[in-house]
């Protein structure tokens, strides 16, 4: 694992506010010269510290106006059948994030769809056909109260 500095927490918490920054904007808030600013944003890169660059969306602006955490429980730990889940849940656009967790439920989804309609046939006609899947519990959510951001070592 890299060795990660104060410098390259400022670059990696201004890249996650706006990942289209200029290299020489960066480099002048954290104080570096633009080419080792540059070397240093591929360094970590290179080391996997920074997997990709994307967009964030609002999910009610392009008509997804539901959002729901949905506990998966699965009927047994067979590993082929928790494959098939993972594999099912990966394939499903509906399905923005999927952890595997300890505690009661063995899944977490975050699940975007455009109501609460399509939200019961994606239970219906998806999730619930898994033969894996035991049951699931739903929380609503209401809003967002807090999203992204890194955690500083």
């Amino acid at each position: 694992m890299p060795q990660i500095e104060d410098k390259d927490i400022r670059i990696l918490d201004l890249l996650q506010n706006d990942c289209r920054i200029s290299n020489a904007e960066l480099a002048e808030k954290v104080g570096m010269s633009a080419s080792a600013c540059w070397r240093r944003v591929r360094l970590l890169e290179d080391d996997g510290v920074i997997e990709r660059y994307n967009i964030v969306l609002n999910p009610e602006k392009i008509g997804l106006g539901f959002q729901a955490i949905v506990h998966v429980h699965l009927t047994r730990h067979d590993p082929d059948k928790a494959s098939d889940f993972i594999r099912a849940v990966q394939q499903r656009d509906e399905v923005r994030e999927c952890y595997a967790t300890t505690g009661q439920a063995d899944y977490h989804l975050r699940v975007l769809c455009r109501d609460i309609e399509a939200y019961n046939k994606f239970l219906e006609e998806f999730l619930f056909r898994i033969p894996a899947v035991q049951s699931a519990q739903t929380n609503v959510v209401l809003r967002q109260v807090k999203r992204g951001g890194i955690v500083k070592p």
